[in-house]
């Protein structure tokens, strides 16, 4: 059986100005980014803004197994399927990041017949996003120091700064570290935290804005430090608004590729779930929304994580409304939960498709065949969505592409057509900071309760100070379990989530309660997948799957 890399070389892709066609993009709205790429230019709105939306789709999990449960995948080959049926279709998924295709994934543009194409192009520097939101970051980082080494006129407290440095690559080694050391002329000693690029608030940034100016005021806004008086200083303080936005204009505008199958995708923009808001760009939704009559993404991890924060955050800055819900299932997650048998690992699909009932939208069960489930194994799941009256599917859309979709296709369509979404948001912006992360924790996750740090519980009487409590929650949570600790599996009930302290996304606009060991920064496996990447002489790349 060919490898996704050796499937992906084999495949014959399409022109640019054919595949932006197919969803009316015209030329002259193309940037061309070298082969079988381009970006679309912002413009294009003017033209489209008045098109009517069309279906948006969200692709979730269960909780899953490190290696994940194939939903870029999923989400591919439902995007082919849904072209198949003779949908105009459009995909709108994130942008891989290096430290997972170095460590555990290997890539993130999908697999075997069901990616998005160039494949080593997206898992690698792709269009160069990435590069321009680090370095926006960094260049942050490095006037807020320059700031303080020439005179300090803000009188900042070095204990208080709490912008980070950050990389596209996990190195736990840098996790926390002191920087200034050297001397007088090194700048000020202080301690830095490192944090993962997909983590910075720059991409939560990029990924929630409407235009550029929105862009350059969610800029302003950013909190890099705190006065000896406690008055916080920002990105506009330090005049580094302009600079940050030249970094990133090319950055905003979302990247047009193909699938194996030639549907048009966008893949823009990359936080990850368990530590950000974990769904693509706004700006390119939006836009797929106005081109296209049935739009597939995905949110990161589970529902109670990328789903939840798509809801409550995404669709609520974008005034979207979610029309379906695809909850993917892999025979291998509900092992995991039910410690070897799939029956015992029901209740963890349970709670999930719970946690979507919550948001009124109609929701199908789609099974990701591998090669080693059995047809018991999958009877049982399919006996199970039968007692909850929910709609389910295998697809074999690694083998099979579109085709093995199909089914799923028709029955989401089908889903669409017959139950309206009635979606809501989970809380109200405007309650207490503590009531809101309590909701989601009881509600999302299944606890009995919430407690604080001592530091945590400072960061809500500053928020509440700042006039910050009033933003949207972004928990920042291991994706593994439905609580706050990886290794508690299934249902949990009981259990209680502890919130270490609360981290101010002013310019994203939302709040960050870091819960249990979860890090910003992190660490790569004992094998790492890097150690197989490798290329030969005439430039084949191999290792990436």
């Amino acid at each position: 059986m060919k490898s996704d890399i050796e499937i992906a070389r084999l495949a014959k892709l399409e022109d640019m100005n054919i595949i932006a066609d197919k969803v009316g993009i015209r030329t002259e709205e193309l940037i061309p980014c070298g082969g079988f790429k381009a970006k679309v230019h912002p413009k294009i709105f003017d033209r489209i803004n008045k098109n009517k939306d069309g279906k948006l789709i969200l692709v979730t999990t269960i909780n899953p197994t490190p290696e994940g449960e194939g939903k870029t995948t999923m989400t591919i080959g439902l995007g082919q399927a849904l072209a198949k049926l003779g949908k105009k279709t459009m995909l709108c998924i994130r942008e891989p990041s290096l430290g997972p295709t170095m460590g555990m994934k290997g890539g993130a543009a999908g697999g075997g017949y069901s990616q998005v194409l160039p494949m080593e192009d997206i898992n690698l520097h792709f269009t160069g996003d990435m590069h321009a939101i680090t370095s926006a970051h960094n260049l942050l980082a490095s006037l807020l120091d320059n700031h303080i080494h020439h005179g300090d006129e803000f009188h900042i407290d070095p204990r208080y700064i709490v912008w980070p440095r950050v990389m596209d690559i996990s190195d736990r080694s840098l996790r926390n570290v002191v920087v200034g050391l050297g001397g007088p002329n090194d700048g000020v000693p202080h301690q830095e935290e490192f944090a993962i690029t997909p983590a910075s608030e720059i991409m939560a940034i990029l990924c929630l804005i409407k235009d550029l100016n929105d862009l350059k005021e969610r800029l302003g806004r950013i909190i890099v430090a705190y006065t000896y008086d406690n008055k916080p200083i920002t990105a506009k303080d330090l005049k580094a608004v302009g600079a940050m936005t030249v970094l990133l204009k090319d950055a905003m505008k979302p990247n047009l590729v193909q699938t194996i199958e030639g549907v048009p995708a966008f893949v823009h923009g990359g936080p990850f779930a368990n530590i950000a808001h974990g769904t693509n760009s706004l700006f390119a939704t939006k836009m797929a929304l106005k081109l296209a009559d049935y739009v597939v993404t995905e949110a990161g991890f589970g529902s109670e994580l990328g789903a939840e924060k798509f809801f409550n955050i995404v669709c609520r800055t974008g005034g979207l409304k979610p029309d379906a819900v695809v909850m993917l299932v892999s025979i291998k997650a509900l092992k995991r939960h039910g410690k070897g048998d799939v029956k015992e690992g029901l209740p963890n699909l349970e709670k999930h498709l719970g946690n979507i009932s919550i948001y009124g939208i109609p929701v199908v069960v789609a099974i990701n065949h591998f090669i080693d489930d059995t047809d018991k194994e999958i009877k049982i799941v399919e006996e199970f969505c039968k007692t909850k009256n929910v709609p389910i599917a295998v697809a074999d859309i690694w083998c099979h592409g579109g085709e093995g979709g199909i089914e799923l296709a028709g029955k989401l369509v089908n889903l669409i057509h017959n139950n309206p979404s009635n979606f809501k948001f989970l809380y109200d912006v405007n309650l207490p900071v503590k009531e809101k992360i309590e909701i989601i924790a009881k509600k999302m996750y299944g606890a009995s309760r919430v407690v604080y740090t001592v530091a945590a519980e400072r960061d809500v009487k500053l928020c509440e100070e700042l006039g910050l409590d009033k933003l949207p929650i972004c928990v920042a949570k291991t994706q593994y379990s439905l609580s706050d600790d990886s290794k508690c599996f299934g249902k949990p009930e009981g259990f209680k989530i502890t919130v270490r302290e609360i981290k101010f996304s002013a310019g994203a606009g939302f709040l960050v309660p870091m819960t249990g060991k979860i890090t910003t920064m992190p660490g790569l496996p004992a094998k790492p997948t890097s150690e197989n990447i490798n290329i030969d002489d005439e430039g084949n790349i191999t290792g990436l799957f």
